[in-house]
């Protein structure tokens, strides 16, 4: 009664020689891809992370005292040529408060509005006069005061 090596009897069931001549291990997973992979989508992302905000370069005035805790709101922006932005897309004045209602629900009740400090007073004051009458909170968007400036003016 010869048991032969090749039928499974000592080594457990063939496995080694099955293993053998299959060329390798199937245990050993290759990550160097992977990490190539991720180390590239981190650099991207290192370097579109400040786009992500805005999308618009916007220069609001600086005041004294500013809010730190920001609600979800809309945001409208009003950039030196006096368009208007919802959420960084272009929106037509005397359809804004339509389009914030269908974007944002009916149960929106405050709007921040973003102008740069050098926009001309009548674009603002066209916006702030729509989304009043549309019966929003508006909230303009300001940035603090530096001490440093505060004392050197």
């Amino acid at each position: 009664m010869a048991i032969s090596m090749e039928s499974g009897g000592s080594n457990g069931g063939g496995f080694r020689s099955r293993r053998a001549r299959s060329g390798g291990s199937l245990s050993e997973i290759n990550v160097t891809p992977f990490v190539d992979v991720v180390l590239v989508l981190l650099i991207i992302f290192m370097l579109t992370a400040h786009v992500m905000g805005f999308g618009l370069e916007v220069d609001v005035p600086k005041t004294i005292e500013v809010e730190s805790t920001p609600k979800e709101m809309p945001v409208v922006t009003i950039p030196k040529d006096g368009t208007t932005f919802l959420n960084g897309k272009p929106v037509n004045i005397n359809e804004l408060g339509t389009t914030i209602r269908g974007s944002f629900g009916k149960d929106v009740a405050g709007v921040y509005v973003r102008a740069d400090r050098t926009t001309i007073w009548d674009a603002i004051a066209q916006v702030t006069a729509v989304l009043g009458k549309e019966k929003f909170k508006v909230y303009m968007v300001t940035q603090p005061l530096d001490v440093s400036e505060k004392s050197g003016k």
